[in-house]
């Protein structure tokens, strides 16, 4: 016959993915310098990395930083289908946040032909998208941070949503989706208003993680201070990096 014999996928070595070594696969081995950086600790916080606008483009940094503290929550799962000659190729998207309830909050989004890789590929997703939520308070500033500490506005696709600063013991004001996302960011108290096509939830996921990164755009009086600047995290440790790529080479 026509057979492909021991050609196949894996199998004796040959082949797509075949005779690879597996090595320690939970061994994490940084491939940008941001990631080099904070494994070997000499970036200890996600704070450094959003004072320079680093983009994280591996997932592990934040699991190196944040650790155990950090949840997630599938906001969605839903079937998308594509016409072809043969019929209809279905797949599955999800939507999943992530928070550590201090500040922290990411979306992922992620389509494939299973559940759980579309999970898992979301939640990769959120962690590279992780920002950071500030907070501030209601009338008087005594205790820590509870509410927004501003009005700000998100949108996508029809749905808009207004988070307003409330008082102190008022709770999350809000719908089902808005409340964990506020509650995984370490929102305690807000009220909303929203309109749009709230059913959505895709979308209304979408537009309270973008009114949360907004907290950081807005410069109130007490931001005024003259800001320092200082060579970022790359140029600091420029020598440590540089030693270990010649390391590497030998």
């Amino acid at each position: 016959g026509r057979g492909r014999g021991d050609r196949g996928r894996g199998g004796r070595g040959r082949g797509r993915g075949g005779g690879r070594d597996k090595g320690d696969k939970d061994e994490w081995i940084p491939v940008t310098k941001l990631g080099r950086l904070v494994k070997d600790n000499k970036v200890r916080s996600l704070e450094e990395i959003f004072l320079y606008s680093l983009p994280i483009k591996e997932y592990q940094i934040v699991d190196h930083l944040i650790g155990p503290a950090l949840r997630d929550e599938v906001m969605k799962v839903a079937p998308v289908q594509k016409q072809t000659s043969a019929g209809q190729r279905t797949r599955f998207k999800a939507y999943v946040a992530v928070g550590d309830g201090n500040g922290h909050i990411g979306l992922g989004l992620k389509c494939a032909k299973e559940v759980a890789t579309a999970i898992r590929g979301a939640i990769i997703n959120a962690k590279m998208n992780l920002v950071p939520v500030r907070r501030g308070f209601w009338g008087a500033t005594s205790g820590a941070p509870h509410t927004v500490p501003c009005k700000v506005t998100g949108k996508c696709g029809s749905v808009r949503l207004r988070l307003i600063p409330a008082p102190r013991g008022s709770g999350i004001v809000a719908s089902i989706i808005p409340k964990k996302l506020l509650s995984m960011a370490g929102v305690e108290d807000v009220y909303s208003s929203s309109s749009g096509h709230t059913r959505t939830r895709g979308n209304m996921a979408m537009a309270v993680y973008h009114a949360l990164g907004k907290t950081y755009g807005f410069l109130t009086p007490d931001l005024w201070e003259p800001t320092v600047f200082s060579p970022t995290p790359a140029q600091e440790f420029t020598d440590h990096l540089t030693k270990m790529s010649v390391a590497k080479h030998y």
